[in-house]
């Protein structure tokens, strides 16, 4: 029981730290940057979800972009190519929702 909520606790703090990073946006732990396969496929998953693109759209973009899910999101949701969605993150501290005007 003792372990239970110990990991409780620390599943929690750590949810909010990640928070408080600009690493979520809505349930999404979108600050990824796929460095193989596996990271790839969740990559093109988070994409796909935060941006409401296909996979076609999604791989295109991560491809673009050296598949960084913050920047391809800002990419397909802002029309954007990948140095002026880096720079709009920038100009926001990495905060995709703020970059995203959503604040």
């Amino acid at each position: 029981k003792a372990g239970t909520a110990q990991k409780i606790a620390l599943n929690s703090f750590s949810s909010s730290v990640m928070v408080k990073l600009h690493k979520v946006y809505g349930n999404l732990m979108v600050d990824l940057r796929a460095t193989n396969a596996k990271l790839y496929r969740r990559a093109l998953r988070l994409t796909m979800m935060a941006s409401g693109a296909n996979e076609a759209q999604a791989d295109e973009t991560l491809l673009a972009c050296g598949y960084r899910v913050k920047v391809a999101i800002v990419m397909l949701k802002c029309g954007l190519r990948a140095h002026q969605a880096e720079a709009l993150l920038d100009a926001h501290a990495g905060d995709l929702r703020a970059a995203l005007g959503e604040r």
